[in-house]
């Protein structure tokens, strides 16, 4: 199989870092995991030492920018970038090497689950798993797998603080190559814990939709950070 190369970027990840590379470590002979750190006061980076991952740093917090200093120092033919608070079922690796195999040109994502057993998370892995599959608009803490080539060819992820995922998924020319997995990934609750989901749904598409009428990064990132 080609080797792969897993991308990670990072803001005070100490807490959730260990979980994460634990389901990672079976890749270790056949790939990388790259940790793209944005200053982290604790001890994020040391977490990734011990579990031998490749630490770069970013000179400012920007997951645009971290991203896209993981894949130009990457070696694999494939990326895969992961938010660190997320997690994988132990045999994730197994089942994805026959996809890795495929066509080039897919981009794939996971199955959206959350890490919580409240009922209203099922209703939103409903909501968000249709967007995904039938919207063709997944989002980047799916996880997005994508082939070196088809990444360069589109020009990567821009240097932008927040809606880089949106943004590099809008620029492709053919939305049918974005295929999800039979596969979940597990993304943790903590973002909806301290709001409405349905409130901070609506206010993540009132964002998008702002950013995507020309209105400036800088505005809505300072309104999304309050609102968070």
């Amino acid at each position: 199989m080609s080797k792969i190369s897993i991308i990670i970027p990072t803001i005070n990840e100490a807490s959730n870092l260990p979980l994460l590379l634990s389901d990672l470590s079976s890749i270790q002979k056949e790939g990388e995991i790259i940790i793209v750190d944005s200053g982290s006061e604790d001890k994020t980076i040391d977490v990734a030492n011990i579990y031998g991952a490749k630490v770069f740093i970013s000179k400012e917090r920007n997951r645009g920018l971290q991203l896209d200093i993981g894949a130009k120092n990457s070696k694999g033919d494939w990326l895969i970038f992961l938010h660190a608070d997320t997690r994988l079922t132990h045999d994730w690796f197994k089942k994805i090497n026959s996809f890795l195999k495929g066509h080039k040109n897919s981009i794939y994502y996971f199955e959206f689950k959350v890490n919580h057993k409240k009922i209203i998370y099922r209703v939103l892995e409903i909501l968000v798993n249709f967007r995904s599959k039938f919207l063709k608009q997944p989002y980047g803490d799916q996880g997005l797998i994508i082939h070196r080539t088809t990444y360069f060819k589109n020009n990567g992820f821009r240097k932008i603080p927040l809606m880089e995922d949106v943004d590099f998924l809008r620029r492709l020319n053919k939305k049918k190559d974005l295929k999800q997995l039979n596969l979940p990934i597990f993304i943790s609750s903590r973002k909806w814990e301290r709001t409405n989901i349905f409130l901070q749904a609506i206010k993540n598409w009132q964002f998008r939709r702002r950013w995507l009428k020309g209105e400036s990064l800088k505005s809505i990132y300072s309104d999304y950070y309050k609102n968070d």
